[in-house]
């Protein structure tokens, strides 16, 4: 289990299941499902993927032919 995650028994999560998602997204804290005492799921707090602009390089033409020869077998 994560180190700073509570956990709860299936029988609560099941009643209590808004509640307990609204407490992980607001506490930011991982909440473990267990049934009969054994880790069942894992609820973690969503988190926005990064935005990929400004992530990828241009590196000009790899896809044309180079103009070196070269031997495959060598």
């Amino acid at each position: 289990m994560a180190a700073n995650a509570r956990s709860v028994g299936i029988g609560e999560f099941e009643s209590n299941c808004g509640l307990l998602l609204d407490e992980v997204a607001a506490t930011g804290e991982t909440l473990v499902v267990t049934k009969e005492g054994k880790p069942l799921a894992k609820v973690v707090p969503f988190e926005k993927p990064r935005p990929l602009i400004g992530s990828v390089l241009w590196e000009k033409d790899i896809v044309s032919p180079l103009d070196e020869t070269w031997d495959a077998e060598s």
